[in-house]
């Protein structure tokens, strides 16, 4: 049986306050459950009477309203496509019930509709629940805000809030809006959003997430986004939509079904009339049609395909993967190779730094040169600068107040701090004699190649703010004039290479004091994730990235790709990805940036990094990793996989029982009851066993 469920996944917010527990839907909140249950009591009551002999007018009203309470629904459905000029399967399951009862088979009608009733009440409750494991994530923003405002406070719902409103946030409250704090400092737990395991600290120019929980402190917030914008609101919309799509196997089924059903009354007509010209009785060659009819019904095979892609669509999204509709699922599982960006995807796309050197002389130890450099880089607002001044503070490191900051295009930053000239940046060639100490690249490379738009040039304003600060990938470093480590040195990072990154010269009264080493980290996971996507595809993964040849090479050698295409702008990366689904390649290709966005709507399907993702990457993409977690890349497409083959296991199964049954009601004589239950029955089996999905251990595969 096929019971059409409308299912809404709408935001159930709640107020202030740690998340609420997982709710699951009870079995008698659904309308179908109680019809259900209405149905099977009356039925049993009736059958209790038909046993003990009681009169037939006491049994026949108990079965009259098991008829009514199973079947007006299925019925009006029924009826309603059949004013489409169009035939429903469940209008065939009511039609042949009453044929039932027509020739006197009046308990095994009522039989049917109790466990047509039974099987619509157990997809509803199956569709619920997997609305339940969805909606976990939803569970997270606040009905109300607190807006300030020139005339004191006002407690506002969330969706009224506007860009620009100011909110003040108190001690564990959850922020009402996406936005930047503007005052105070707190920390924040945004697990549920980035995955981040401990709280963050957030200081004004932070930004905050609504949903969020707030810690021990007060903030203000300037909102920067519309509610309906927000991360959030983002994450319900995809989950709608994924609701509400069908996949291609699904199309096709719900395609032919039409068909099929017409054929199957022709073919009851046929099962009906030839046995009733050669002789067989009026009331036999009408059960034996009645049974052919319900046997011959589709509804295991139209089941077969939406629970394990909505249960894997749900599953997934309890792991910070959002897949977008059933197609994405279903084409996440067909891919055999995968092609990934560098910056942002296989690397956390944020500079660090990663290594403090002071030099011989100097004077400072690492703390001391790395504090001095942050005085200077304080106000500005390049991320590189940004990162000196978060590792400055990271170590406890008091930041002096700096005076007379100036950004020198070609040179770096200078400020007066302690009564010094700091400078930080690019040093001339031979100035200072900093050319004996290191061996410098001239040129600007950035880090980030996110930087690049669409049309594959650096933003204006970001190639200026980078231009000004110098900064210069370094190939080589050579050690200390004795050839030895210098002992003040500290490596404040992991990275596999120290040596490679972006270097700054720090310099005090024009005599240089030391360098500054930062790098765009490779993600932890970024090994494991890549040989997982290999052993998946049979292929090893393709690195295309906008970044320069040699960090690209740095990145490939430490996940074991072995297939790099640097230096590509983003038409370049959308050929790549052709050129290999030309070659009969599908393609998965993972990114982030804005300048991802062509590759992933070109791929067989597209998968983008969700925290630091541009907006345009994240609508374009079939699915968003949220937590930015490499590992689950691989996991979601091994899940689709399971998905798959769970839908040709029912396809199967399906086809087994219709097949099994009809040749038996043809052959031989199949009894009504018998029929019924093993059509039933497989319905029923097909759905609970997309429903597996829906289990943790789907997801560890």
């Amino acid at each position: 049986m096929v019971r059409r469920v409308s299912t809404s996944f709408a935001s159930p917010f709640t107020a202030t306050g740690p998340p609420p527990p997982r709710r699951r839907t009870r079995v008698l909140a659904l309308p179908e459950a109680r019809w259900a249950l209405v149905a099977t009591v009356a039925f049993l009551a009736g059958l209790g009477f038909d046993l003990g002999g009681a009169p037939s007018p006491m049994y026949g009203i108990l079965y009259a309203v098991a008829y009514v309470a199973g079947g007006w629904e299925p019925a009006r459905e029924g009826l309603r496509a059949l004013r489409e000029k169009t035939l429903d399967v469940d209008l065939l399951m009511i039609v042949a019930a009453l044929g039932a009862a027509a020739i006197g088979q009046v308990l095994d009608g009522a039989l049917l509709i109790v466990i047509f009733a039974t099987s619509g009440a157990l997809e509803a409750l199956a569709t619920a629940r997997t609305a339940d494991s969805v909606r976990g994530l939803l569970d997270l923003a606040p009905d109300t805000a607190t807006r300030l405002t020139d005339h004191g406070e006002e407690t506002v719902p969330a969706a009224e809030l506007g860009v620009g409103d100011l909110l003040l946030v108190r001690p564990g409250e959850r922020i009402g809006a996406d936005g930047r704090v503007v005052d105070g400092v707190s920390e924040a737990d945004q697990a549920t959003i980035t995955g981040e395991p401990l709280p963050v600290v957030k200081r004004p120019g932070d930004d905050v997430f609504a949903g969020t929980l707030n810690g021990t402190g007060a903030l203000r917030v300037r909102v920067g986004r519309d509610p309906a914008d927000s991360v959030i609101a983002r994450i319900v919309t995809l989950v709608e939509d994924a609701s509400r799509t069908k996949a291609p196997t699904q199309l096709f089924i719900e395609k032919i079904e039409q068909r099929y059903a017409v054929g199957i009354v022709a073919a009851t007509l046929a099962v009906f009339g030839v046995p009733l010209a050669v002789g067989e009785s009026l009331t036999d060659a009408l059960l034996r049609a009645m049974t052919f009819m319900i046997v011959a019904s589709p509804c295991a095979v139209v089941l077969a395909t939406m629970p394990p892609l909505l249960s894997a669509i749900a599953t997934a999204g309890r792991h910070g993967v959002l897949v977008k509709s059933a197609v994405a699922m279903e084409r996440l599982g067909e891919i055999d190779t995968a092609a990934l960006d560098k910056t942002g995807t296989l690397t956390e796309g944020t500079p660090e730094v990663t290594d403090v050197s002071p030099l011989p002389g100097s004077g400072l130890d690492v703390d001391a040169l790395l504090a001095l450099a942050a005085a200077a880089e304080h106000p500005s607002e390049h991320p590189l600068a940004r990162a000196v001044v978060g590792a400055a503070r990271a170590r406890g490191l008091r930041i002096a107040p700096a005076t007379g900051f100036a950004a020198t295009p070609g040179r770096g930053v200078s400020a007066v701090v302690g009564g010094c000239v700091v400078e930080v940046g690019r040093v001339e060639a031979g100035g200072a004699g900093a050319a004996d100490r290191m061996h410098l690249v001239d040129g600007v490379r950035d880090l980030d190649d996110r930087m690049y738009g669409a049309d594959g040039m650096q933003d204006a304003a970001d190639r200026r703010s980078v231009v000004a600060h110098g900064m210069q990938d370094v190939v080589d470093r050579p050690s200390p004039a004795d050839g030895r480590r210098n002992p003040a040195r500290s490596d404040l990072g992991s990275h596999p290479h120290p040596s490679a990154g972006t270097t700054v010269l720090v310099t005090r009264d024009s005599t240089p004091v030391g360098t500054l080493t930062l790098t765009d980290r490779l993600r932890p996971a970024a090994p494991a994730a890549t040989a997982a996507l290999a052993a998946l595809t049979g292929t090893t993964p393709v690195l295309l990235t906008g970044d320069n040849a040699h960090a690209a090479g740095r990145v490939a050698e430490a996940t074991g790709i072995t297939d790099v295409r640097a230096e590509l702008f983003p038409e370049d990366k959308v050929n790549a990805v052709r050129d290999l689904q030309l070659a009969g390649r599908k393609v998965l290709f993972v990114g982030d940036g804005v300048n991802d966005a062509p590759a992933l709507a070109a791929a067989h399907s597209g998968l983008a990094m969700g925290r630091a993702g541009s907006d345009l990457a994240l609508e374009t993409a079939d699915a968003v990793v949220v937590r930015d977690d490499l590992t689950a890349v691989p996991a979601v497409v091994r899940l689709s996989r399971t998905a798959r083959r769970l839908v040709l296991q029912n396809l199967v199964i399906a086809g087994t029982f219709i097949t099994g049954l009809v040749l038996w009601d043809l052959v031989g004589h199949l009894p009504l009851p018998l029929g019924v239950a093993g059509h039933e029955g497989s319905t029923v089996l097909v759905g609970l066993n997309g429903l597996r999905l829906l289990r943790e251990r789907a997801w560890q595969g």
